[in-house]
């Protein structure tokens, strides 16, 4: 999501990513020194502070980011005593909405109350990597992603399902491909993401894979990929 992001705020959208990740994996490879920071999406949840106060701008242009921190792996259970737990980052986020032409969360992949407060958004993204055990995690997110649907957010869509991690030498990648394309046709993204060195290594340099190397696959993957979600959503 970080290179998405990155990769709108190219095309000249205005974006705000919001990392909902204790990893914070965004948060460092937009260049952001989460030891540093002030305030946080822990402060925006817990401590109800002013997510104003928690946009940081980054090195592209139109991208700003509301960071992590490793405090959001005891938010959990900390938000089990908030009122209407389950819509607390939509609370944050709407005031902003009329601000930015996208606002992209980033989640970790297990099916926690953060999650869940990320699927009350407005629609979702399922990456599934190209490999053995990506069609069973599928299979477990729809079945979260229904029970949303009809608790909690009955407005919530797939945007589309993303393969990444793709090498088309690999047979199990073929048969990933065709597997998912075949369950779920055209809400499947045109674009891949292919196994690209420079997309691995760019986060480790604080930079997302545009600034990293333009050039690179990982590069024009992510191009594609946001020029395909600008389409849709005309």
């Amino acid at each position: 999501s970080m290179n998405l992001a990155a990769s709108l705020a190219t095309l000249e959208k205005k974006v705000l990513l919001v990392d909902a990740d204790p990893q914070a994996n965004a948060s460092s490879g937009l260049g952001v020194d989460v030891s540093e920071i002030d305030c946080s999406i822990y402060e925006c949840i817990i401590d109800h502070a002013d997510p104003r106060d928690a946009i940081y701008t980054t090195d592209i242009e139109g991208l700003d980011i509301i960071p992590s921190h490793i405090d959001l792996v005891g938010a959990e259970i900390e938000m089990l005593n908030l009122p209407n737990r389950e819509k607390v980052l939509t609370g944050i986020l709407s005031p902003m909405k009329s601000e930015y032409d996208y606002i992209l969360i980033d989640c970790s992949p297990s099916l926690g109350l953060i999650t869940v407060n990320a699927l009350t958004a407005d629609a979702v993204i399922i990456p599934v990597q190209c490999e053995y055990f990506a069609l069973e995690g599928i299979s477990k997110l729809l079945n979260t992603i229904k029970i949303i649907k009809s608790k909690l957010n009955p407005s919530l869509e797939i945007e589309g399902f993303l393969l990444t991690m793709y090498d088309s030498r690999l047979r199990l990648a073929n048969q990933i491909y065709d597997e998912v394309k075949k369950h779920f046709q055209e809400l499947v993204f045109k674009t891949v993401i292919q196994r690209n060195v420079k997309l691995s290594e760019a986060p480790s340099h604080g930079l997302p894979v545009i600034l990293y190397d333009t050039d690179s696959t990982g590069s024009k993957n992510h191009l594609a990929l946001a020029k395909e979600i600008i389409e849709k959503d005309k």
